[in-house]
C-alpha cells in the first residue's frame, strides 16, 4: 500500500482517531538514543562542575530572553 492510499484511508477516520494515529506515528520517530543521552548527561555534568568551580558564570534568564 502506498503512502497516498494510507493517507486517504486515514483521512476517513474521525478526528479523534486521526489524532491518535498521528500521535503514534510521531512517537515512533522520536525514539531516544541511549548513546546520545549519555553524551548529553556527561556534557551537563561537565558544565555544572565548571559553573560550581567558578570557571563559567551563568547568564540571567531575563538577559537571554531580552535578546529575542
Amino acid at each position: 500500500m502506498r503512502t497516498q492510499e494510507i493517507a486517504a484511508l486515514a483521512l476517513k477516520l474521525d478526528p479523534a482517531d486521526r489524532f491518535e494515529l498521528v500521535d503514534q506515528i510521531l512517537h515512533s520517530l522520536d525514539r531516544p538514543d541511549p548513546s546520545i543521552d549519555g553524551i548529553w548527561q556527561e556534557e551537563a555534568l561537565r558544565r555544572l562542575a565548571a559553573h560550581r568551580e567558578g570557571k563559567v558564570q551563568g547568564i540571567p534568564a531575563e538577559e537571554i530572553i531580552s535578546n529575542f
